[in-house]
């Protein structure tokens, strides 16, 4: 009997998903773990894996459409076997075709936007660009160092190529860079001094070890706006966090701990495990908030109407910076896990969700969630919650500070600040403080976190 390929759901709120590309032909030879096809979700790009082997027999949606999650995609089966079903076909492309004026809308920003960003030479040397954004480019023929990047520090990202490639077919005007045409560097640095100036003599000194970039004025102005669209991942952040932050009451609760133990602990444990497999302060945070977790569920939970959900499994979700926004993945039953094992799932899961390959259970079932900032040298923040969870912990960097000890003195120590923001419908500060102290009983007495 054939079998129905569906359109995951990636996540509690997602209502459809975009398929983009197909991987597999119909007819083609598909073995169990190939890849499908590619969606496209709030969150990021997934690769729908087969859950069987046999014969793609049919593919039930066209590139570019958005369909249901649940709908049928896809038919696989053997050779010969009936590739139905015809009506669920007709329902999951009649369900989201797009309307023409919006596409009309859509393809006149982004006109607008290509007009009003100056042409830019092909780039010498190496291009920072992400490895989707180099895919992408590289299927559609796009010499991807003639784009100008819109991610951290000018990275080239998706949708600066997925932005160009959408005006090139909807306006005629803009041509397909070519890498044949001879072109020269970016005039940026700033200009030299005439031929026929002598060359001031000066002291020699030692170049600074960090050079920083001086703003570069083109004519005399500053470059034009730039109108960019908001994608799907930034619509899907900014539609849920008002949402949270209107309809949820957040308190804050902070909180310093003694971090001391926890490198020292740290270290010593990395000096064993190979570079790859290296434990970061962040996996001795998720092990320790799983395990306080088990002592205060009302912050395992969830406000569901009319009543609280009190979840059995401890899920910790680690929010991801990703090209675009973020992504929350989760490393379930975190409070049964050994160290290492969370280290090495929270690591493939995060490396996946940057690569634009994250799995659907990578993303499912949170019961409470971590962003953690420490790696940008940040003292002290609050996040905001992710609904249905009823808390999140904002983690800063772990500092080394003058502290009092108990003979008085001051000396230095390794201090990190936390602070987690609770739903007041659901919990109160002073349940929330207490956790926050317990906390500090897992991650100031590290020891406890691998026996």
């Amino acid at each position: 009997m054939a079998d129905i390929v569906q359109m995951p759901k990636l996540g509690f709120d997602m209502a459809e998903g975009k398929l983009v590309r197909w991987v597999k032909s119909e007819g083609e030879d598909v073995k169990k773990g190939d890849v499908l096809a590619e969606i496209e979700t709030d969150k990021a790009t997934v690769e729908v894996e087969s859950q069987v082997s046999g014969v793609m027999l049919k593919r039930l949606v066209e590139e570019n459409t958005s369909v249901p999650v649940g709908d049928p995609i896809a038919v696989i089966g053997q050779p010969g076997e009936n590739a139905a079903p015809a009506p669920a076909e007709k329902t999951a492309v009649a369900a989201v075709a797009a309307p023409a004026q919006k596409t009309a809308v859509a393809q006149g920003m982004a006109a607008a936007v290509v007009e009003s960003i100056p042409a830019v030479p092909v780039a010498l040397g190496p291009v920072k660009a992400s490895p989707l954004a180099r895919r992408i480019a590289g299927d559609s023929g796009l010499d991807i160092r003639t784009l100008r990047g819109s991610g951290p520090g000018g990275r080239i990202v998706r949708k600066d190529v997925e932005l160009f490639l959408q005006t090139k077919q909807s306006t005629p005007g803009v041509a397909m860079p070519s890498v044949a045409a001879p072109t020269a560097a970016p005039t940026t640095a700033a200009p030299t001094q005439p031929a026929s100036a002598p060359a001031p003599s000066a002291p020699k000194v030692a170049k600074p070890a960090v050079s920083l970039p001086l703003p570069s004025m083109v004519g005399g102005e500053a470059p034009a706006d730039e109108h960019l669209p908001v994608d799907r991942l930034r619509s899907a952040i900014g539609r849920k966090m008002v949402e949270s932050k209107q309809q949820v009451p957040h308190f804050y609760v902070s909180h310093e701990y003694d971090v001391d133990a926890l490198m020292a602990l740290r270290k010593q444990v990395n000096e064993l495990l190979p570079e790859d497999q290296k434990i970061s302060v962040h996996d001795f945070i998720v092990k320790a908030v799983a395990l306080c977790l088990r002592r205060f569920p009302n912050l395992n939970a969830s406000f569901a109407g009319n009543e609280i959900v009190r979840h059995g499994h401890v899920n910790i979700g680690t929010a991801v910076a990703i090209e675009g926004g973020v992504m929350t993945v989760v490393c379930k039953d975190s409070d049964f896990k050994p160290l290492r094992l969370i280290s090495q799932e929270v690591r493939a899961m995060a490396g996946r969700a940057r690569a634009g390959k994250i799995h659907p259970e990578d993303v499912e079932a949170s019961t409470f969630s971590i962003s953690n900032l420490g790696m940008y040298d940040v003292e002290n923040f609050v996040a905001i919650i992710t609904p249905p969870e009823a808390a999140i912990l904002a983690v800063g960097s772990a500092k080394m500070v003058p502290v009092v000890g108990a003979d008085g003195q001051i000396k230095a120590g390794m201090r990190m600040k936390a602070t987690i923001s609770a739903d007041h419908r659901v919990t109160d500060g002073a349940e929330a403080a207490q956790f926050m102290k317990a906390l500090a009983e897992y991650i100031e007495k590290p020891l406890v976190l691998v026996v």
